[in-house]
């Protein structure tokens, strides 16, 4: 690991600078702190709200917002009894109905992972036998390690660190976390 070359993680305030802001790890709740001091919206996300706070202390107008998805249509949900033959229908959701047709009919492991959330929403018109051979014709891909997002810098960390230290205690993990997010960014990516 790279050391800590004397400089310190900066107090949050209106005085620094967006450059200065990107270079260090901020949690979301303080980030949406700042944001609320300086008048500005707290809400959006940590990436929404880190833009926001890097423009707003360079002086620079607030970043355009992205598009906001079309709002799902939450149409008919299935009620039970449902079988092979039920048909998705457009807006369904993830629900307890689905579920338990699901753990009925995989069994006990059945868990809503991507694939399947994302075949629910995405295959209106589709039957829930149809759903089950999606189900087992993608557990293979489920069972490799996923990418986590990089909104989720934790839990990345932590994958990583476990990765390169296979016997290590969770106190080591979190105490090499709190080392690294002490860091710049410049200088943690390196460590």
């Amino acid at each position: 690991m790279s050391t800590n070359t004397g400089e310190s993680r900066p107090a949050l305030t209106p005085a620094l600078t967006g450059t200065e802001l990107l270079r260090w790890y901020w949690t979301l709740a303080e980030l949406s702190a700042l944001a609320r001091k300086m008048g500005l919206p707290a809400g959006g996300g940590k990436a929404a709200v880190t833009a926001r706070l890097a423009a707003a202390l360079d002086g620079l107008p607030a970043p355009a917002a992205p598009a906001a998805p079309a709002p799902r249509r939450a149409g008919r949900q299935l009620t039970a009894p449902v079988t092979g033959a039920t048909v998705i229908p457009p807006g369904q959701r993830c629900s307890q109905v689905l579920r338990a047709y699901f753990v009925r009919e995989v069994g006990p492991g059945f868990h809503f992972d991507a694939f399947m959330r994302d075949y629910v929403a995405e295959h209106a018109g589709h039957t829930l036998a149809e759903a089950v051979a999606h189900w087992h014709a993608t557990r293979v891909r489920a069972a490799e390690p996923q990418e986590v997002g990089a909104q989720f810098e934790f839990n990345r960390f932590l994958r990583a660190w476990h990765a390169g230290h296979p016997d290590g205690a969770r106190a080591e993990a979190l105490a090499a976390w709190q080392a690294h997010r002490a860091r710049p960014r410049d200088q943690a990516a390196a460590g």
